[in-house]
């Protein structure tokens, strides 16, 4: 992505549009995660069960205090090893403030992501909710054409990134400093972590 197109596309998402970009693992749909008005619409398009939460993107673990995350030294470290990566944490966001996004589950799973073109649009629009380009029970959308008959102008902008695979990330949760898997997919679990599932 050129820094043009970076403009543009934060210009986009800070107005409460949705787009569909390549992310560090598969096509998603994004949006921005301070967007109540985005996030109800994300659900809607992608015919989303309600109760399911989005993953949000993050540009670094300070951006977890914006989501009242206190995480202890244990998990810290765990998070240190793992991103900037393909792996999505679940962890627990108990704050009223955030029941659009956690859906009453009370947790939300977070990934930073290794793609510098991504690091750089979440730089200048903030998190991001993110999930595979796809309406639920479908596959996900390995091309832009293929998002483009899931969606067609229901989504607001798409943006190119070629033929993407089809392994969305994987997804842990930690507990007293273990890790459980809950979804593999496309991210390794550092071998020094391996030890603590």
């Amino acid at each position: 992505m050129t820094s043009k197109e970076l403009n543009n596309i934060s210009k986009l998402i800070t107005s409460h549009n949705i787009g569909v970009i390549p992310t560090d693992t598969i096509y998603g749909v994004a949006a921005s995660a301070w967007s109540k008005k985005a996030v109800a619409r994300a659900y809607k398009i992608m015919k989303r069960n309600s109760k399911k939460p989005f993953i949000i993107l993050i540009r670094s673990i300070k951006d977890l205090d914006k989501f009242h995350v206190t995480l202890d030294k244990k998990t810290k470290n765990i998070l240190k090893q793992i991103w900037p990566g393909k792996v999505s944490a679940v962890l627990p966001v108990k704050s009223a403030k955030f029941h659009y996004l956690h859906r009453g589950t009370k947790t939300l799973s977070f990934r930073i992501p290794k793609k510098p073109s991504l690091a750089k649009l979440l730089k200048k629009t903030g998190p991001l909710i993110s999930s595979s380009a796809n309406p639920e029970g479908k596959k996900p959308a390995q091309t832009i054409s293929e998002a483009r008959k899931y969606f067609g102008d229901r989504v607001d902008f798409y943006v190119s990134g070629g033929k993407m695979n089809l392994l969305p990330s994987t997804l842990i949760g930690i507990k007293n400093g273990k890790i459980s898997v809950i979804r593999k997919g496309a991210g390794k679990i550092p071998s020094g972590l391996k030890n603590n599932q």
